[in-house]
């Protein structure tokens, strides 16, 4: 199989626990704090793969610098659009409680959810195509990592959807087509990459890596906070060590 369309695959397969994580909110009633427990973890996992995969792998590919320029430029640029959506009303859109405004509370709000939502799905993609790039193959760590994220991210998303009093159609509809981008991110990350130098690679992973835990600090951990509180530090700890591990044991 060329490796461009298996860097589309594994794309579309963390992507579509997005899809999952839609699918359980709507048809299963997951307590709240179960919600944010497994938000916690996610967002450790992430973070995880942040430190010791994404910006690590920058930091010796392209050198300090780069990687602290791309990362600190993908942070302001999540920061920034991510505040433009706020206005349009997708702050909480990861929310799985009455946070969400429906479309007669906020016109458009629905397309600023969105495409909140698609800003949020789209750096950790590329990141997918961007290990097969530096290793010759994707990372266990960094897929293992986004799609764990993915179903709580979905899950409490699509609950707070449904509150909102939005149609299946929506939904589904939100969280399919993010997980096709998602597929569509990591193939173009592969394919548009392919062949630049290590440090212009390493500058855009650490762009990327920059978003996501803006992201992880503006949604994902505030809604486990909510739910979660004092727990919410020792869970994401755990999903932290559980990233290491796996982190490890590719290493070894």
């Amino acid at each position: 199989m060329p490796t461009w369309l298996l860097a589309g695959l594994w794309g579309l397969l963390a992507g579509g626990a997005l899809v999952l994580g839609a699918a359980v909110a709507w048809w299963v009633r997951v307590p709240p704090k179960v919600v944010a427990g497994i938000m916690a973890f996610g967002a450790g996992v992430l973070i995880s793969a942040l430190a010791f995969e994404l910006v690590d792998e920058a930091v010796r590919q392209g050198g300090i610098v780069p990687t602290a320029v791309g990362f600190l430029g993908g942070a302001v640029v999540y920061v920034l659009a991510n505040a433009a959506l706020d206005r349009h009303g997708a702050r909480h859109r990861k929310r799985s409680g009455d946070q969400q405004p429906s479309e007669q509370e906020q016109s458009g709000s629905g397309a600023a959810i969105a495409v909140g939502a698609l800003l949020d799905g789209v750096p950790e993609s590329v990141v997918l195509g961007l290990t097969l790039l530096t290793g010759g193959a994707v990372s266990p760590a960094v897929l293992a990592a986004i799609f764990i994220s993915n179903v709580p991210e979905g899950l409490s998303s699509a609950a707070g959807m449904k509150r909102a009093g939005r149609p299946a159609r929506y939904v589904f509809g939100v969280w399919i087509g993010i997980a096709l981008a998602s597929g569509l991110a990591a193939l173009v990350g592969y394919v548009a990459l392919d062949g630049v130098s290590p440090t212009v690679v390493a500058a855009i992973t650490a762009v990327a890596a920059g978003a996501i835990l803006a992201m992880l600090a503006d949604t994902m951990i505030p809604e486990a906070f909510d739910r979660a509180h004092v727990l919410t530090g020792l869970i994401t700890a755990l999903g932290f060590l559980t990233a290491l591990a796996v982190h490890s044991a590719g290493g070894s």
